[in-house]
């Protein structure tokens, strides 16, 4: 990858980043989505704080990508979020988890 595409490619990540705090949920959970499709590492950490979100749907896509990714360092953060969690989210949760440890045998 020459300079230009990993500059472009800095930049669209960065994007994606700041969109996590967009007001409108919808646009929080499809950066998430498009963050965990990169597979950028440094993507972990925001998307493990929209484990937080206020909206149940972002905090179901933060658990989605975090399995879809899966770095085991995901795991601490997606086993405190379960924690008085609607059932949904909890799903998706467990199913991240089960991922996470899949990928990394």
């Amino acid at each position: 990858m020459d300079k230009e595409e990993e500059s472009g490619k800095r930049e669209k990540h960065a994007h994606f980043i700041s969109l996590i705090s967009d007001p409108d949920p919808s646009t929080r959970w499809k950066a998430i989505e498009a963050l965990a499709r990169d597979g950028n590492e440094a993507s972990v950490d925001p998307i493990i704080t929209a484990l937080g979100d206020e909206d149940w749907r972002v905090r179901q896509k933060a658990a989605w990508a975090l399995g879809y990714m899966g770095f085991e360092r995901a795991l601490p953060p997606l086993r405190r979020a379960i924690r008085g969690e609607r059932e949904g989210v909890k799903e998706m949760i467990v199913e991240a988890i089960e991922e996470i440890i899949r990928k990394n045998q």
